[in-house]
């Protein structure tokens, strides 16, 4: 989320990290006041790994995830407000699940969390990283993150993707989760929309391992549809300055409607490039229910993150992935 450490740019994308005033001054013609009054048709797109797990943990040595750059610049130029959703579906909450086993990550300054990790991938031959989190499902291996961590929006979807909960300064205690499936809201997939900034992946035991996720680490529960206006805390590992990406950070406050007419909410949060797909939660802490992730945010509203709105569409996504 936000901002980038300025490496090589990808095809004909912009190498910036929070969106230009221009790029605002466009979402505001697209999308005027948040006046949707339906949620669009939900569709989801799945995208099989076809790569063995153990040829991707192979490919992130500790070189390659030291050198992977923020994800930021993946949503720049990407659809703003072109299609409203609204809490058209019932409300739902999915309870989350305490882990299974007593492994614990070791002490630090500012402790990880054990659901909580690092996202790395490969999009157009770029080394990238993300912040992502167990959520509960029914095949006990699914990790959220934002859209733009695991597909072009609008384009292709990434290779060498993995899961390391609870990373901390270059330690994954709990090992490297290789991701087998992606799954993505078309609208995201399709057009880049902003408002659809989620993805799920499903991923596989670390070698050696027959554990699921949510029995190693736990996993946070999720919910659909519900108020705007919340109080959420978010978590992510920033990479850009001040931060370089080796700890857990995390912020809080109330959530506002994005004044430039996306379905985005925001809140005051000052983390930079490699929080993106990091969790939000309702209320404090992070033991509550996962409600939204990082996303993007504006070079003219400071210090604000903004996350998508996540309803039907979203939790379509998540069904799909989860079962």
């Amino acid at each position: 989320m936000h901002q980038s450490m300025t490496p090589r740019t990808r095809r004909s994308r912009r190498p910036l990290a929070w969106l230009t005033a221009t790029l605002a001054a466009s979402a505001l013609a697209l999308g005027g006041a948040q006046a949707a009054t339906a949620a669009p048709a939900s569709s989801t797109v799945t995208h099989t790994v076809g790569a063995s797990a153990s040829a991707t943990s192979a490919y992130w040595t500790s070189d390659r995830m030291e050198a992977a750059v923020d994800a930021d610049r993946l949503v720049a130029g990407q659809s703003r407000g072109a299609s409203q959703e609204v809490a058209a579906g019932a409300p739902a909450t999915v309870p989350g699940r305490a882990p299974q086993t007593s492994a614990k990550p070791q002490p630090v300054s500012v402790a990880p969390v054990a659901h909580i990790g690092k996202v790395f991938f490969t999009l157009g031959g770029v080394d990238y990283v993300c912040s992502g989190n167990s959520v509960v499902s029914a095949n006990e291996r699914t990790v959220s993150t934002a859209g733009h961590c695991l597909n072009e929006g609008p384009g292709a979807f990434a290779t060498n993707f993995v899961f390391a909960p609870a990373y901390e300064n270059g330690s994954t205690p709990f090992g490297v989760w290789t991701a087998t499936e992606l799954h993505a809201p078309s609208q995201w997939v399709g057009g880049g929309d902003i408002d659809y900034d989620t993805g799920f992946a499903v991923v596989a035991s670390p070698a050696g391992s027959s554990a699921t996720l949510s029995d190693t680490v736990g996993a946070s529960g999720v919910a659909f549809n519900q108020a705007r206006g919340l109080s959420y805390t978010a978590y992510g590992y920033p990479a850009a300055r001040p931060f370089d990406g080796q700890t857990l950070e995390t912020c809080s406050g109330t959530a506002r409607n994005d004044a430039y007419g996306t379905q985005s909410q925001g809140i005051p949060c000052d983390m930079t490039g490699g929080s993106s797909g990091g969790p939000w939660f309702i209320g404090s802490g992070a033991a509550g229910v996962q409600n939204s992730v990082n996303s993007f945010g504006y070079s003219t509203v400071r210090n604000t993150m903004f996350g998508p709105y996540w309803g039907s569409v979203i939790q379509s996504a998540y069904q799909a992935a989860q079962s």
